[in-house]
């Protein structure tokens, strides 16, 4: 598995990760027994980057993770963990005290003493312009209870202001196929700062992965049923806020630019293909899909050849809709 280096994290982090968000059964049921194969199996592979968030099935996913890293000691996996959707979507609440008792949390959900990577999870637009948030994310690498920090955001407006800030070691963002405005200016920007950009929602919510249809049914817990239009958070974390319908036909045409793997593998090999990323974290419910999922780690230059296709089916069916948005 290629690494690719985030030079303000001093890290080399597996161009693939895994996103854990499905192992707080929130795509729908996923069993602990199922979920530590799927770690093992993704680690055995060679990734070293973890994603999870600390309201995954309120610490499930990091409960599982901890697990994982308990049984597997000499693992050097990297676990980046997300905080500050447990309170309120109000800048009153992005302080050091309740930032130290969520950070406390997550370690003790995941047995460790310091946290890798924590990143602030989607917060509301002006905590972004906020001193007092930095300066107590500093002050928490300086007590030893996080290594460093990063910014999981909605828009390319909140990843460029957290780029100017020094201390942010990374972005995590929405990129895929069907989300194409990080390219306008994000990309080059955290490329130049040396700032490391995770992508997540890689496929879409599952579109791009050209398996469902208008009769696909989702389970009751299973986002994708209960926030297509926003109902519980952004729309824009469900199908990147693409109209379902829409999406279908968009994912069908994308299915279409190649023939030599899955359109998943393809999707996130387009993904790869673009060196100011430094991971890709996609999701895994099971094995199959894990392995589909890695094998786009060989299929680099597949997604450089689809790239003006892609171009073109987002120009067609979703920039109008999507770009001014995001």
């Amino acid at each position: 598995m290629e690494k690719r280096e985030i030079e303000r994290a001093n890290l080399k982090v597996s161009s693939i990760g895994l996103g854990t968000w499905q192992l707080g059964s929130d795509w729908g049921d996923v069993s602990e027994e199922r979920a530590l194969e799927i770690l093992q199996s993704a680690v055995g592979a060679g990734v070293n980057f973890i994603d999870t968030a600390d309201v995954y099935g309120d610490g499930r996913s990091e409960r599982i993770i901890g697990k994982f890293l308990k049984n597997n000691p000499s693992n050097s996996v990297i676990v980046a963990t997300k905080m500050g959707r447990r309170a309120p979507l109000s800048a009153s609440f992005y302080t050091y005290d309740n930032f130290a008792s969520w950070v406390d949390r997550s370690r003790e959900n995941l047995g460790v003493e310091t946290l890798d990577l924590t990143q602030i999870h989607c917060p509301p637009d002006d905590v972004f312009d906020n001193d007092d948030v930095y300066d107590a994310l500093d002050r928490l690498v300086d007590e030893g209870a996080i290594k460093r920090y990063g910014v999981s955001v909605e828009t390319c407006s909140q990843a460029l202001r957290a780029i100017e800030r020094p201390n942010v070691s990374t972005i995590q963002i929405i990129f895929n196929a069907f989300r194409l405005k990080p390219l306008d200016e994000v990309l080059p920007s955290a490329k130049e700062a040396g700032v490391g950009v995770i992508a997540r929602i890689p496929l879409a919510s599952g579109l791009l992965s050209g398996k469902y249809s208008k009769d696909t049914i989702f389970s009751p817990n299973d986002h994708r049923n209960y926030n297509r239009n926003g109902e519980a958070f952004d729309v824009g974390e469900t199908f990147s806020g693409v109209d379902y319908e829409i999406g279908l036909e968009a994912a069908r045409k994308f299915a279409g630019l190649q023939s030599e793997v899955a359109p998943a593998t393809a999707a996130i090999a387009w993904i790869l293909s673009h060196d100011a990323i430094s991971t890709v974290i996609p999701g895994a419910r099971n094995i199959e899909q894990l392995k589909g999922n890695l094998a786009a780690a060989d299929q680099i230059a597949l997604g450089r050849s689809i790239n003006t296709g892609v171009v073109d089916i987002y120009d067609q069916y979703l920039r109008s809709a999507i770009h001014p948005r995001w």
